[in-house]
């Protein structure tokens, strides 16, 4: 056992005894657990109720860095039975608050400053408590502006890394002694919650999240994200305006006003964040997200966000116009696109099964198709295949999926598809728009440049070990003092006619735009690249029935 986890015996004993009273002592037989005999006096739960149960059960009872890794595990439908993933999702992450004294020292502690010296009201009961932190509604003593200050539980980092080094160990020792969990990669969900827990550990990197959302949906009609002060907010300290309002999950959705226009709005802005801006709210669930009494939606809790690059994006946009268009090849080459493969697969046989899924969805109006379910049916179907998704897109989905389940608990017939569109068209068109062009064709160029020079490096390499005899390899001419000359002249032209395509492909899109200044009608750098293509295809030409090489 490992000097951390036999400094860490204590906790152990807690963890061996949890998972006794839920019935996992078979779990318990197969690890070098201290602490089994006095478990077994636990008073165990109702063997009724359902295995998956029990397991969220039990992680609730151990603690927040628990209720993170099982909120990690329901992100990967890819690995984990349906089932469990479905009980996963249902971990609450609301604990009893702390003492005000405790929070007022975490306070001070952070600002240097004594509370009064900041906060001319500053009130003693939380407004909301987690695992990790707690919010106080409070008024700032310079600009007398209402804040809300989440303060991080005291210890709680200490806490975390103990649990963290727990389950590593656990899940490292489960990994070699049980060959039907390999499939699981345990190790790797560790590695994955410990990165997102110590993320959301640092407040300074969600003031810096807030800043970014609140750039990319300022100007968006009926969205809020509250204000950072980052002035006074700290690793463990965040301090930022107050929003006013009720959230989703306290409110009797019989009661509200437009519910439609909140649905369309809040997955919209969902949608937005994950297809243009490539920057998104990770858990867009109902207690994250505030109405005010003009109906504006608030987002909070920007602790854990998803980022896609343009390539994500538009791979992205594949598969969901695939799923769209019922074009189960098109759906089967976009999965393998964005997939990592551990086998070969049999392509033809993947296809019909995506193809009976979405016989089963598609059949209905596209008004009543439900996105989530098929996107979950689709990773479990990726988890029989043995395909398995980045993490990144695996958070990206988990936010779609949950922003739907969230706008259609709202407005049961909203269109998930139909607010999707736009954003499928806008982003799409982009790809194509001058100014993404040029930055893809410098890209090609600066590779090019870079690969002839590597290629040149690695030819003379092998030239180099054949001439030492490292490499030994017998060809009929033994004269090889013209290689070297020949290959430079067959990359060479090689290079200019990738360039010269490149160049007249790039004309004629940019021929199709109508971008000014025009020139006989037609865009000048249009018309230009064609003049430079054409000059320098002729040169390539020349070169060649001169050289009688051809």
């Amino acid at each position: 056992m490992r000097i951390k986890t036999i400094a860490n015996i204590g906790r152990f004993k807690d963890i061996v005894f949890t998972l006794f009273k839920y019935g996992f002592e078979d779990l318990v037989g197969h690890l070098e657990f201290p602490g089994k005999s006095e478990a077994k006096k636990a008073d165990k739960v109702d063997r009724r109720i359902a295995t998956y149960e029990r397991f969220r059960m039990a992680l609730e009872d151990l603690g927040p860095t628990f209720i993170k890794f099982g909120q990690i595990m329901s992100l990967r439908s890819d690995l984990l039975p349906g089932a469990l993933v479905m009980e996963l999702r249902k971990l609450q992450d609301e604990v009893a608050p702390f003492d005000f004294v405790s929070a007022k020292k975490v306070v001070e502690q952070s600002l240097q400053k004594s509370l009064e010296d900041v906060f001319v009201v500053f009130e003693e009961k939380p407004v909301a408590a987690a695992s990790l932190s707690q919010v106080h509604r409070a008024v700032l003593k310079e600009s007398r502006q209402a804040v809300a200050v989440k303060v991080q539980r005291p210890y709680i980092r200490n806490k975390v890394a103990t649990d963290l080094d727990i389950l590593e160990y656990l899940s490292e020792m489960l990994q070699d002694r049980l060959a039907e969990l390999e499939i699981y990669d345990f190790p790797g969900l560790v590695r994955l919650t410990r990165r997102n827990i110590e993320r959301e550990l640092n407040f300074k990197r969600e003031v810096r999240y807030m800043t970014i959302a609140r750039s990319h949906l300022g100007d968006l009609e009926g969205v809020k994200i509250p204000k950072p002060y980052p002035e006074f907010s700290t690793a463990n300290l965040l301090v930022m305006e107050m929003m006013d309002g009720k959230k989703l999950k306290d409110f009797n959705l019989e009661k509200l006003e437009n519910p439609e226009i909140l649905a369309r709005c809040g997955l919209r802005v969902t949608i937005k964040q994950i297809l243009e801006d490539g920057f998104f709210h990770a858990d867009p669930h109902p207690g994250n997200l505030l109405i005010s009494e003009n109906n504006t939606l608030s987002l909070l809790d920007w602790g854990m966000v998803g980022r896609l690059t343009d390539a994500d994006r538009y791979e992205l946009i594949e598969f969901l116009y695939a799923i769209v268009d019922k074009d189960s090849r098109r759906l089967v080459d976009a999965l393998l696109v964005i997939t990592i493969q551990e086998d070969e697969i049999n392509q033809r046989r993947l296809e019909r099964d995506l193809l009976d899924i979405l016989d089963s969805y598609l059949s209905v109006p596209l008004k009543d198709l439900n996105l989530a379910s098929l996107i979950l049916d689709i990773t479990d179907l990726l988890h029989e295949y043995h395909l398995r998704l980045p993490p990144d897109l695996f958070i990206m989905l988990k936010a779609l999926i949950t922003a739907e389940g969230t706008a259609r608990l709202l407005y049961p017939e909203l269109d998930a598809i139909s607010e999707a569109e736009p954003f499928l068209r806008q982003v799409s068109a982009q790809r194509f728009k001058p100014a993404p062009l040029w930055r893809k064709f410098k890209t090609i160029i600066n590779k090019l440049f870079t690969y002839r020079g590597d290629f040149s490096r690695q030819v003379f390499g092998i030239i180099k070990k054949i001439d030492e005899g490292e490499i030994n390899l017998k060809f009929e001419h033994q004269n090889l003092g013209g290689l070297q000359n020949t290959l430079e002249n067959i990359f060479s032209r090689l290079t200019f006619g990738i360039i010269i395509a490149s160049m007249v492909i790039s004309s004629s899109m940019i021929i199709t735009t109508g971008v000014k200044p025009l020139l006989f009608g037609f865009p000048a750098i249009g018309i230009i690249g064609y003049f430079i293509s054409a000059i320098a295809g002729m040169w390539v030409v020349y070169n060649i029935i001169k050289s009688r090489r051809y």
